[in-house]
């Protein structure tokens, strides 16, 4: 009687030890499955990212009334207060006068306009109420004004016009089913095992 206790036990021991790697795989399955990280290896292309002269300028968009600190920038999904901010790169552009245009297109119609400056910290922000324009396609203009000279470039974006690809939760979904199927399984073989030794004794 004792041996098929210890049996028993042993046989209990392994499928609990199985079943406690269960909440890892399970936990590894609630990661998200595509990372969304904003700016990319040093040679990736950015869409949020342009040269202005030799200096490279990221642009970032945040709704926070809407979205909390989420970033955009190519895409931003819904119209209302917007934070858009232009961070230089480098060093060189702090020195110069920089402009700062938001046109909604194609109508080129001026949303916003900041003149000439210079952004001595290398970051320059501003609060643009898209619900005043409406939903449709943008682009910042950002230009090195000198004198009678003029470098600019530009970075489409839309607003209020797509949504923002967002996870997929397929692979959690396939995690989730692959880990209940394999907890089934381990508990009928549990007791498929307990029965038999249960009935050996």
């Amino acid at each position: 009687m004792s041996n098929s206790i210890n049996t028993l036990k042993k046989v209990a021991y392994k499928r609990i030890r199985w079943l406690s790697l269960l909440p890892v795989v399970f936990l590894v399955g609630l990661m998200p499955t595509i990372v969304q990280a904003h700016r990319g290896a040093p040679d990736e292309a950015d869409a949020c990212v342009t040269r202005v002269g030799f200096e490279r300028v990221h642009f970032t968009a945040y709704t926070p009334t809407l979205s909390g600190d989420r970033e955009y920038c190519s895409i931003i999904p819904e119209i209302g207060p917007t934070n858009l901010v232009f961070d230089y790169e480098g060093k060189s552009l702090r020195n110069l006068s920089v402009e700062f245009e938001i046109t909604k297109e194609p109508e080129g119609q001026r949303v916003f306009y900041q003149q000439p400056k210079k952004v001595k910290n290398g970051t320059f922000d501003s609060l643009v109420d898209f619900s005043q324009y409406g939903a449709g396609n943008y682009l910042a203009h950002i230009a090195i004004v000198d004198k009678d000279k003029r470098l600019d470039t530009h970075i489409p974006f839309s607003v209020g016009l797509e949504s923002v690809p967002g996870k997929s939760y397929m692979l959690q979904i396939v995690m989730i089913g692959s880990l209940l199927l394999l907890a089934y399984i381990l508990l009928k073989l549990a007791n498929k095992d307990a029965s038999n030794h249960s009935s050996e004794a």
